[in-house]
């Protein structure tokens, strides 16, 4: 199936109930499990992520098939390695071609005892939980922040606790800082001293915890906002202070034309009129906006020039490359160096007469481009729509209710 997406009438307005932040979620449900808590997480995420990690934490099985969800695989490795028993974990075809190696090394050598059951260095995996020695270890910081937090949030419960050395550029050290400070409010104390974090052994301790809003679903309605001409768009349960490293959206969006306008629970977005010539930015920290920028650039003629994208070919699919072959589709001719760069200096070439987007089992790919409909006139054909399911489940039905015409064919 796909859904062709059609734009609202000139000046549509609408107000958005965004998702829980899925980031923030996935680490509340491994910390609420770890201090053994009675207390429920209140605005829990309905996304596909979410869903497979309270399954697998409510679950009495000892087989995990996480599907598409990368961040649930790499947490529940971890988790799952301090935890008395013998466990297996799967996924989808393109979760076995998604390298885990880095993390299993770094579990492995601190006591767990993990097996790959198929190819070596990726999942399945099979583990035998027990209680783990921890130490001093050494990680590459520089592929994937999740494995470093999958390893931060059972540091605590290790014999030793924890001292990781981080080698290379870190990537992504805002989800670092996410887990760190969640972790805090989840009583347990760190030092992060350079290239070194420090988590000494100690308990958990329950709370009573409710998730904000999720900053990378909101980078789709900037995107809008800055494609159209009049419109008005109020997004809920996104706040100022904010937890999540995505919201440096915000600022980099105010280059592109679009302001915030903070309420106690919401922000307002508008039209500031200002947009750069060229947009040059390295999204080593928000990996996860880099479709976003990539596509709103494009639609609205500013060259530019982004660093730092390395960990998105290790996501749902190699982004840099899907990048390249849809926006080619509609025209536009980017290039990439060292799997880290992706650019545009302006460069067009003669579109196809109907492309339809390809989504790769992506949900950022569907959303980042759904928002073109609002500068093409003959709207956007996007190819399995329903792969937003892993982090906005209700992204088309938010998008009707603000009038797009949502089309399946």
């Amino acid at each position: 199936m796909n859904y062709v997406i059609h734009a609202p009438a000139a000046g549509w307005k609408t107000s958005v109930q965004l998702p829980a932040s899925k980031s923030i979620c996935n680490r509340a449900l491994i910390l609420n499990a770890l201090s053994y808590s009675p207390y429920e997480i209140q605005n829990l995420s309905d996304c596909d992520d979410t869903d497979v990690m309270i399954k697998a934490l409510d679950s009495n099985d000892s087989h995990f098939d996480v599907k598409a969800a990368g961040t649930a695989m790499r947490f529940l490795t971890a988790f799952l390695s301090k935890i008395v028993g013998e466990w297996t974990i799967t996924g989808t075809e393109r979760m076995k071609n998604r390298p885990i190696r880095i993390l299993v090394d770094a579990l492995n050598s601190v006591g767990a005892k993990i097996e790959y059951m198929e190819k070596d260095g990726f999942p399945p995996l099979r583990i035998t939980g027990s209680a783990l020695q921890g130490g001093e270890i050494s990680l590459d910081g520089s592929v994937s922040s999740q494995y470093i937090s999958a390893l931060l949030m059972i540091a605590p419960t290790m014999e030793k606790g924890l001292v990781l050395h981080l080698t290379g550029k870190v990537v992504s050290k805002p989800y670092i800082h996410l887990t760190l400070q969640l972790m805090k409010q989840y009583g347990v104390d760190s030092k992060w001293v350079g290239s070194t974090i420090i988590v000494p052994p100690q308990p958990y301790r329950p709370l009573p915890y409710t998730v904000e809003s999720d900053w990378s679903a909101a980078s789709y309605w900037y995107e809008m906002m800055a494609l159209s001409d009049h419109a008005e768009i109020e997004l809920k349960g996104l706040f100022k202070q904010s937890l999540q490293g995505d919201a440096a959206g915000v600022e980099l969006f105010t280059q592109l034309g679009v302001s915030s306008d903070f309420q106690s629970d919401s922000v307002v977005l508008r039209k500031n009129g200002n947009v750069c010539k060229r947009l040059i930015y390295d999204f080593v920290n928000e990996p996860d906006l880099a479709q976003t920028f990539v596509v709103t650039c494009a639609f609205m003629n500013v060259p530019f020039r982004f660093t730092g994208l390395q960990s998105l070919k290790i996501k749902e699919t190699d982004r840099i490359e899907a990048l390249k072959c849809e926006l080619l589709k509609l025209g536009y001719v980017l290039t990439d160096t060292d799997g880290a760069v992706l650019e545009w200096n302006g460069e067009r070439c003669e579109p196809e007469a109907h492309p339809v987007i390809a989504t790769y089992e992506d949900h950022r790919m569907a959303m980042a481009f759904a928002p073109v409909s609002l500068v093409r006139k003959e709207g956007i054909e996007i190819a399995h729509p329903e792969v937003v399911s892993k982090s906005y489940p209700h992204f088309w039905e938010d998008l009707e209710n603000a009038g797009f015409v949502v089309e399946s064919k």
